[in-house]
């Protein structure tokens, strides 16, 4: 699924990081956008840490299904909030 994942960000021009399981890497977050956590496939402490590791400017999406169609109603729900916050400034 992390291909699969990667692929239909890209379709998107988003880049994507993908952690399917709590490592230290995840302490690398950095700044993104768009944070998308998929709470069912997920630990509670892996979110809490994702969470802590995030800017405040991040936006989170949370979704229980961890599915493509799930993934890509976050993606074009977000890009469609960018497109309206662009169109705003």
């Amino acid at each position: 699924m992390t291909r699969q994942y990667i692929s239909l960000c890209g379709k998107y021009n988003c880049k994507a990081k993908v952690y399917p399981k709590m490592t230290n890497s995840l302490k690398n977050i950095g700044s993104p956008d768009l944070l998308v956590l998929f709470t069912s496939t997920v630990s509670h402490k892996m979110v809490r840490c994702a969470l802590s590791k995030t800017k405040s400017q991040t936006k989170i999406a949370r979704s229980h299904g961890s599915s493509m169609a799930s993934l890509k109603n976050i993606l074009e729900e977000y890009m469609v909030q960018k497109e309206t916050t662009d169109l705003d400034r």
